[in-house]
């Protein structure tokens, strides 16, 4: 464990605690509607936060991270894993939407999180637009 607190480090830890407290919210609200301007603002926020990323540090940290060793790998596999699940449930309800799954999908592949959020967003405003209740 590190003496000090390295900005990489607070990241990551901000990271978790923002993601716990979305996961409780989800959990403590089961039958609030999906946020379009929540996810489009994740999304576009992530988005740039990976553009920073890649002008000053480039790719190639991303493959080299996730090959230098099993932990690398195991970190990219859970990330594949959690994409394809959340795709899953996600895919349904875009088809019912008339979403062109075809474009997502290419996207989702070429962003991951970023991709998927933003199809959530989309997904969420077409369902609101159509005055669909909830799902629990």
């Amino acid at each position: 464990m590190p003496d000090t607190i390295t900005p990489f480090l607070a990241l990551a830890g901000a990271g978790l605690v923002f993601a716990v407290i979305a996961i409780l919210a989800i959990v403590l609200r089961p039958a609030a509607p999906g946020n379009a301007l929540l996810a489009g603002a994740l999304s576009a926020g992530f988005a740039a936060f990976s553009a920073v990323t890649v002008a000053t540090e480039g790719v190639l940290p991303v493959v080299l991270n996730h090959t230098a060793n099993l932990w690398g790998v195991q970190v990219w596999w859970d990330l594949l894993f959690s994409l394809s699940v959340a795709f899953f449930f996600v895919l349904p309800r875009a088809r019912a939407q008339g979403m062109n799954l075809t474009v997502w999908t290419v996207f989702v592949l070429a962003t991951a999180s970023i991709g998927l959020l933003a199809m959530v967003a989309r997904l969420f405003w077409l369902e609101q637009a159509q005055g669909e209740p909830a799902r629990a």
